[in-house]
């Protein structure tokens, strides 16, 4: 079971607990199990927020809403490290293009790969939209930073498919075979990754987001509750003892 609804449903049920039980104790277990319950609804709202739009709710769709600057960031990386000049003067030195290089090369390309950068663009845009204040609350920046390494290994997975896609490759080879220097290679190469990425749709990219993130965003929820239970649970011992 996905840890953010094990995370509403527990506080829910200490919610309820509050409610029914007698002694002295139920206030503190009630204000928990409120607490808790907005903390993980709050969280799990956001998290929902990221992928898709709420009528009313302002920023929220953002992986949506951003998807363009996601698709500049993806082309920009693979051009600036996948095909580099460096890169493609080790297809034409080492003579392996005809002779099953690229099935052999673009796959240890991808291993080297530094996707920082896309992820700092994907974080800043999560920041800047509506759910960078609840984030706030449960360390910001630093609460996504875990999912640098995730996202790092879904992304080499998505590009190796890429590239071992029979039009990705059809249209390489196409390319290869009408350039005679590495110059022309890489505006052949640029003009295909474009007309790839632009038949990325908005949903597309939402899936590719969400397949690489969403299930660790559900420790957010966890934290979210959590955090919650224990303010909650202070906010009744203060009012206690206020009383007193």
């Amino acid at each position: 079971m996905e840890k953010g609804l094990v995370t509403n449903l527990a506080s829910a049920l200490l919610v309820v607990i509050g409610l029914m039980m007698p002694g002295a104790a139920a206030p503190y277990v009630l204000s928990a199990g409120l607490f808790a319950l907005s903390g993980a609804l709050t969280n799990s709202l956001a998290i929902h927020m990221l992928f898709e739009r709420v009528p009313g709710l302002y920023g929220s769709g953002v992986i949506t809403l951003h998807f363009e600057s996601f698709k500049t960031t993806i082309r920009e990386m693979i051009m600036s490290q996948f095909f580099s000049a460096e890169n493609l003067d080790r297809f034409f030195d080492s003579d392996t293009v005809m002779h099953g290089g690229m099935d052999e090369l673009l796959p240890e390309m991808i291993e080297e790969l530094d996707f920082d950068p896309a992820f700092d663009s994907l974080t800043e845009a999560i920041m800047s939209s509506s759910m960078g204040g609840m984030l706030g609350f449960v360390g910001g920046v630093k609460a996504l930073d875990s999912l640098r390494e995730p996202f790092a290994l879904r992304m080499k997975a998505y590009l190796l498919r890429f590239v071992q896609s029979p039009e990705f490759k059809a249209g390489f080879t196409a390319r290869l075979g009408k350039a005679t220097h590495s110059e022309a290679v890489l505006a052949r190469v640029e003009g295909l990754i474009d007309a790839r990425l632009q038949e990325l749709t908005p949903q597309q990219v939402k899936q590719i987001v969400q397949d690489m993130i969403r299930r660790h965003l559900g420790w957010l929820v966890v934290w979210g509750g959590v955090i919650g239970g224990i303010l909650g649970f202070l906010v009744a011992l203060f009012t206690n003892l206020s009383a007193i």
